[in-house]
């Protein structure tokens, strides 16, 4: 058989693991629908029934309930048909045969993002496998900082040695950091030899950036991050034809137009890039996650290739994995549920959501419908701004007059890019609106994947044994707080903005892909059940209120099933995704802990900016390692080093239940009570367990991660005033 005609890649669906889900779907719902009988039952009774009960407490936990329940079904339909893939690069056809690709890098701040970690991304892009003419790298620089703009050519410059090495040795790691961080092995002399020399150009690399910084420092007025500048494009070491194009892009920022953070960044490369390469499919990276395996490129075009799905397939998501993460992951970084189970449920229906980094799109994807419209160029101009050579890009026969023997754009080109990159060239257009990335939230990436799928488009996830993208995660608590409640202020965004998937998603696309897109959207609600649950119930323990049904009551099992029906589910996943009890137990943690906070503070953050109270933020996450974290981190310790309002409601919350559950289970010993109140008990007892370290970090920590005594101290006069409060409203 022909070579040609073997398919280039193959989707597996995991019938065992889909039946399993189905089945505990359908039990579990049961359960829930006995849950919600027994609520009603007791609320349509007589009012002299209800007489000597207490109706508020049980209200409000019922209404915790039934919004658990709301979010549980939603996320069902992600596991309704789990997928995986199997992709044969050697397949493709010969390197003279395959489109081109734009690689498009953002940062904003070298203080917050060092330069050093942000080239070793960039080379590790240039040395992707793949024709290198057909390649170019883009980075756009927010800050429009000059040591950025340093580092790139430094960097094109050790990229000159190493780029040959690897294609002539066949290194399997892009990234030179990673790969003379690794143990060295020997493969002869000739190969050791070369090795050595062009490890000691990396050093000299990495050496002239540090003296640079050392020199200026990262607040120097010419190396600092600028949130006003002029726009600024510049091609680097053009005329090398075994060298990727480098492309440094400094877009124009001024304080009175807003600049859309980084959807505005990437729409300003899409614009740029269209004149000077005009590639028909892009990479997306974030400027810490380096290319890990030099074959995703081709691994992706075994997908957007294939004449079968290419027509309507947009792009191909990789899983994002982190080379920092430790065994224990006590901040849950890895996201493990989030790229081993919920995006290969999707990849079953019409594919992942676009995770804002680690994808392969196509180009036209952006375009959103316009194109489809005709050639009328003043209804194009209307969508996509006044520049004429743009409008020219988007005909799929355009080609771009870069002269590859030159290392500097044409007076055309380099007109037409600062006027692309100007802040005034979006005015009165569709840009971010229904082309490009989208600015209606700053998760940008979710909501452009949202409407790409409900225009028909549809999407891949591609998840090989090997890492093909490995960046830095969260390792202390506050960043992943602060960067948990932005993520939870743009999904919120979304949830009561006119693309609410429930209403916009189902005429547009599969329901159950919708039902996928409103569990993140709606993700945020699950703080409030875990606020009902972590308070209402510990109150009428310490009052003698019961709110469950009875041990010996039939409804107590319905009960107990749920909880633990819930918790086996997502161990067996735990360990059939390759963790350990341990990381159940961590994620059920992290769960909680942002419950309280970032669901918390990122529905409110949403909601006062539907209203108008404040504008849109976006704080970039500190990818500088900080070494007395780090050591905490690997210890598995709590670092409680954030905001008065972020550690706060956490010391609150564990406060009220150790108040609760010791005077509580005094009372109940006292009055026999344990048929009435076991469960409330059971429910304290599990909640005190999940806060150990915070406990522990209240009572016996004495290092610079503990929780500062006074917000313990603040933390006691609130818990009482609310036991106090909670016990008068109770009973009265």
């Amino acid at each position: 058989m022909e070579g040609s005609v073997l398919p280039r890649h193959i989707c597996h669906v995991r019938k065992s693991s889909a039946t399993i889900n189905r089945f505990h779907v359908f039990i579990h719902y049961i359960a829930l629908i006995a849950l919600i009988y027994y609520r009603l039952s007791f609320l349509l009774q007589s009012a002299e029934t209800r007489a000597h009960a207490a109706v508020l407490p049980w209200l409000i936990v019922f209404a915790g309930e039934l919004v658990l329940s709301f979010m549980w079904l939603l996320d069902q339909a992600c596991r309704w048909r789990p997928v995986t893939r199997t992709v044969f690069p050697e397949r493709l056809p010969e390197d003279k045969h395959l489109p081109a690709i734009d690689v498009f890098i953002c940062t904003v701040d070298p203080k917050k993002e060092p330069t050093f970690e942000v080239m070793n991304t960039v080379i590790s892009a240039m040395a992707l496998d793949y024709p290198p003419e057909k390649l170019h790298v883009y980075v756009s620089d927010d800050g429009g900082s000059s040591l950025t703009l340093y580092g790139m050519k430094e960097a094109w410059e050790f990229a000159r040695s190493w780029l040959p090495f690897c294609r002539k040795h066949g290194i399997k790691n892009p990234c030179p950091k990673a790969y003379f961080s690794s143990v060295e092995e020997e493969d002869g002399t000739e190969f050791m030899a070369e090795r050595r020399s062009v490890q000691m150009k990396y050093e000299m690399f990495k050496d002239r950036l540090r003296t640079t910084i050392e020199k200026y420092g990262t607040r120097h007025e010419s190396i600092r991050s600028s949130g006003d500048h002029p726009p600024n494009i510049e091609v680097i070491g053009g005329g090398q034809v075994e060298m990727p194009l480098l492309v440094y892009v400094s877009r124009e920022k001024r304080p009175s137009h807003p600049h859309h953070f980084k959807a505005g960044a990437l729409n300003v490369l899409l614009r740029v890039s269209s004149i000077i390469s005009n590639s028909p499919y892009l990479l997306i990276l974030d400027c810490d996650m380096y290319c890990n395996d030099p074959t995703s490129a081709r691994k992706a075009m075994c997908f957007h290739l294939d004449p079968k799905i290419s027509p309507t397939l947009a792009f191909v998501q990789f899983p994002q994995r982190f080379q920092n993460i430790s065994k224990s992951d006590i901040y849950d970084s890895g996201l493990r549920c989030t790229f081993s189970v919920r995006r290969e449920g999707l990849d079953g229906l019409q594919g992942p959501v676009l995770s804002g980094t680690c994808f392969y799109i196509k180009r036209v994807a952006f375009h959103g419908s316009f194109i489809q419209n005709g050639n009328d160029i003043l209804k194009l101009k209307e969508s996509f701004g006044s520049s004429n050579e743009f409008i020219k890009s988007l005909r799929q026969n355009y080609e771009p007059s870069m002269n590859r023997d030159g290392n500097c754009l044409s007076a055309m080109q380099l007109r037409e890019t600062q006027l692309l990159a100007s802040c005034s060239y979006e005015n009165q257009t569709k840009w971010g609106t229904e082309v490009g990335l989208l600015y209606q939230s700053v998760v940008e990436d979710y909501l452009t994947g949202l409407t790409m799928h409900c225009r028909g488009w549809t999407s891949v996830y591609c998840n090989p044994s090997k890492p093909q993208f490995l960046g830095s995660g969260v390792t202390n608590m506050n960043d992943m707080l602060v960067q948990g409640t932005r993520w939870m202020s743009g999904l919120f965004d979304v949830a009561i903005s006119n693309y609410s998937p429930l209403i916009y998603g189902p005429l547009r696309m599969s329901i159950l892909e919708s039902i996928c897109y409103a569990h993140l959207a709606y993700f945020p609600l699950y703080f409030i059940p875990v606020w009902c649950f972590g308070i209402i119930p510990q109150l009428s323990l310490l009052n003698g209120i019961p709110l469950y049904p009875k041990v010996s009551d039939s409804f107590c099992m319905i009960f107990a099933f749920i909880f633990l029906s819930s918790l086996s589910k997502h161990l067996v996943e735990v360990l059939l995704t390759g963790g350990s009890i341990q990381t159940w137990i961590n994620e059920q943690r992290i769960w909680i802990i942002m419950s309280v906070t970032c669901y918390l503070y990122g529905s409110m953050d949403a909601i006062m900016k539907k209203i108008g109270m404040r504008e849109a933020s976006f704080l970039t996450t500190d990818k500088v390692m900080d070494d007395e974290k780090e050591k905490l981190y690997q210890m598995g310790k709590f670092d409680f080093r954030t905001s008065t309002p972020m550690i706060a409601p956490l010391v609150i919350l564990v406060i009220l239940n150790m108040a609760s559950f010791m005077l509580g289970l005094v009372r109940v010993i006292a009055t026999g009570d344990w048929d009435k109140m076991l469960v409330q008990v059971v429910l304290s007892f599990y909640i005190l367990i999940m806060s150990l370290p915070i406990i522990e970090g209240m009572t016996m920590r004495k290092d610079q991660g503990r929780v500062p005594s006074s917000i313990t101290g603040l933390s006691i006069v609130v818990a009482m005033a609310l036991l106090t409060v909670g016990s008068i409203v109770l009973m009265d």
